[in-house]
């Protein structure tokens, strides 16, 4: 399948696919670079108002994992921090990479940050060579200079149309 599927959407997590959710695991190679699945679902827990988790199914099958941050300031003691909201964790099933499920997660989820009014989606990744860092370059993410601890910070501008939504291409 691919992401042109009609049967490709996000799903919340519930009790009847928590443990599916956390058998989703990357490459062995990402595993330095992306926190597991039950990692993220921990977090989501201790931090509702921020956290929005859901699972990428394409028909009966999960084949990733992705979760947004809502309203956060990345240095809350500094004057002038401005909230963002964006990609928090992307995790796609090591045997699902490369099929376009990422791409989908990154544009429903930028339809969900437009649809709250956000005016761009940040994301912060670890560089290295097995890092994100060209598929989120050629999603039209732009690094900012900045960085969140020892990941570097990009964003991309929300217009109109749907950045990284494979179905208007």
């Amino acid at each position: 399948m691919s992401s042109s599927s009609p049967s490709l959407r996000l799903v919340p997590v519930t009790s009847d696919n928590v443990e599916a959710a956390c058998a989703l695991t990357v490459r062995p190679d990402q595993n330095g670079l992306v926190k597991p699945v039950a990692w993220s679902l921990a977090q989501a827990c201790t931090s509702p108002d921020t956290a929005w988790p859901r699972l990428i199914a394409d028909g009966e099958t999960l084949v990733g994992f992705v979760m947004a941050f809502l309203g956060v300031r990345f240095a809350p003691d500094r004057p002038g921090d401005p909230l963002r909201s964006g990609l928090w964790r992307l995790n796609i099933a090591a045997a699902q990479q490369g099929r376009g499920y990422g791409r989908f997660a990154v544009g429903a989820v930028n339809d969900e940050l437009r649809r709250r009014g956000t005016p761009r989606t940040t994301v912060t990744y670890v560089p290295g060579a097995h890092g994100p860092e060209e598929f989120y370059r050629k999603l039209g993410f732009r690094t900012t200079g900045e960085t969140s601890g020892d990941q570097v910070v990009a964003e991309l501008e929300l217009g109109t149309a749907t950045a990284g939504d494979t179905r208007q291409r």
